[in-house]
């Protein structure tokens, strides 16, 4: 859907640049001709991956310091560079997180994670045919990851149970379990 002429971006301006994201201040020109500003915060996408192993998914239990704690989550990473496609970074981030190489990759949804504040899309993809690769974790967090199993029928109780609260990891489970009925 277009905004037609109610909202017109005006201009942009950087306010802090990151490692990974950075923080612009947006001016928008509303339908009544005011100008407003918001503080967008740039993302480069990501890939998101539901590795399916017969009747399992291959997950992986992370520390996340932005809620100083460990969540259960789906395989994913950012897009390291705008030429690389997204269906690359996910078999990278396959081999990174839980060593394995998928034979068949099904792009299940493209979706904005927090479009009230942030432009990150993320690409989410099925993974089957997986084969056995080295992992290779980057960075601390990744060291230091636990991989787990959960069935796939087992989603919604460990989601209603808050097992489960990591929403691109929700998502694609729910696609994945929709995709194959």
């Amino acid at each position: 859907m277009n905004n037609g002429d109610a909202f017109t971006p005006v201009g942009e301006r950087q306010a802090w640049q990151g490692r990974v994201v950075s923080l612009t201040i947006a001016e928008i020109r509303g339908p009544d001709g005011s100008i407003y500003e918001r503080e967008i915060v740039r993302h480069p996408g990501a890939a998101v991956i539901v590795p399916l192993d017969g009747q399992e998914v291959i997950m992986v239990r992370q520390y996340r310091p932005a809620v100083d704690r460990e969540l259960l989550e789906i395989p994913a990473g950012k897009l390291d560079s705008k030429d690389e496609p997204p269906e690359m970074t996910a078999q990278r981030e396959l081999e990174e997180e839980i060593g394995k190489r998928a034979g068949h990759l099904e792009l299940l949804a493209v979706f904005h994670n927090s479009p009230g504040f942030c432009d990150e899309v993320t690409h989410c993809y099925l993974a089957t045919d997986l084969t056995d690769t080295d992992r290779h974790p980057h960075g601390i967090e990744e060291q230091h990851m636990a991989i787990e199993r959960i069935k796939l029928a087992d989603v919604p109780d460990l989601v209603a149970a808050g097992e489960l609260r990591d929403a691109k990891s929700i998502v694609g489970l729910m696609l994945a379990r929709e995709r194959l009925g």
